[in-house]
């Protein structure tokens, strides 16, 4: 088998023309799972794949990875043969919070008749889950308030890190077989996420030389990262990943 991650958008919050940070993990060239689902994520992935994700991974709650889930569900909703087969995992921790901020509208159509999560595969985790026969880790990241973010491993694979600061303790743990890291970063940090400076600062070499950036600003930003010689993953990218080591005996 072949694994690959495919970039659908790699800008910050306010970085429009560079699509909402998301991408999908591809197995043998089909999607296996989306990691976020910005306000333009589900066109993207539209267009790319023809049909919804049948897998769907959230990473935190700011506007920019979740603000497609509302049109995923009308997606969902109104295809009898997709409605409630969409799985979407989430940290058990989130999902009062994702309930407040997607789903608890008084009346999720106007029509009456529709729980919003009656669309989707609802599956909280906590130290990971299963997908497809592979094990997938969680990992806490630094985005604000603790509790609130978590990253994804796919153990020898991949590590996305999600918005973050710099977590060398926690990549130490859950991302030392030699994965790429997909990991958060502008030219400049600030308190909620990486910049290149804090990148430099915290992590080795071993560990920068497997680093891939995304969550940058600008086309302009990007290429003032490769200046500084950063590895910047770009919208529309296919990054072909390592085979996933077999899952660890304290999975599940």
């Amino acid at each position: 088998m072949s694994y690959a991650l495919h970039v659908l958008g790699a800008g910050s919050a306010n970085a429009r023309d560079l699509g909402a940070s998301a991408a999908v993990i591809e197995r043998d060239g089909r999607p296996l799972l989306l990691i976020d689902c910005g306000p333009d994520t589900l066109g993207r992935y539209l267009d790319a794949y023809g049909e919804p994700p049948e897998a769907l991974y959230i990473t935190h709650l700011h506007m920019d990875h979740v603000a497609g889930i509302e049109g995923l569900f009308y997606r969902l909703w109104f295809d009898a043969a997709w409605r409630g087969r969409t799985r979407v995992f989430v940290h058990a921790a989130l999902v009062p919070l994702l309930q407040g901020r997607v789903a608890d509208y008084p009346g999720v159509l106007a029509e009456g008749g529709a729980n919003f999560w009656e669309a989707f595969r609802l599956l909280p985790c906590t130290r990971g889950f299963w997908l497809d026969g592979l094990w997938f880790d969680l990992m806490p990241t630094r985005h604000h308030r603790p509790g609130t973010s978590f990253g994804l491993v796919l153990r020898g694979a991949l590590a996305w890190t999600g918005d973050t600061r710099p977590i060398p303790e926690v990549l130490a743990i859950h991302a030392g077989h030699g994965e790429p890291v997909a990991h958060d970063a502008g030219l400049v940090g600030n308190p909620s996420h990486a910049g290149l400076d804090d990148i430099e600062r915290e992590y080795p070499p071993m560990l920068r030389e497997r680093l891939w950036l995304y969550h940058y600003g600008s086309a302009t930003e990007a290429a003032a990262l490769r200046a500084h010689g950063a590895r910047v993953l770009v919208p529309g990218q296919r990054l072909p990943l390592p085979d996933p080591l077999p899952a660890s005996p304290e999975a599940g």
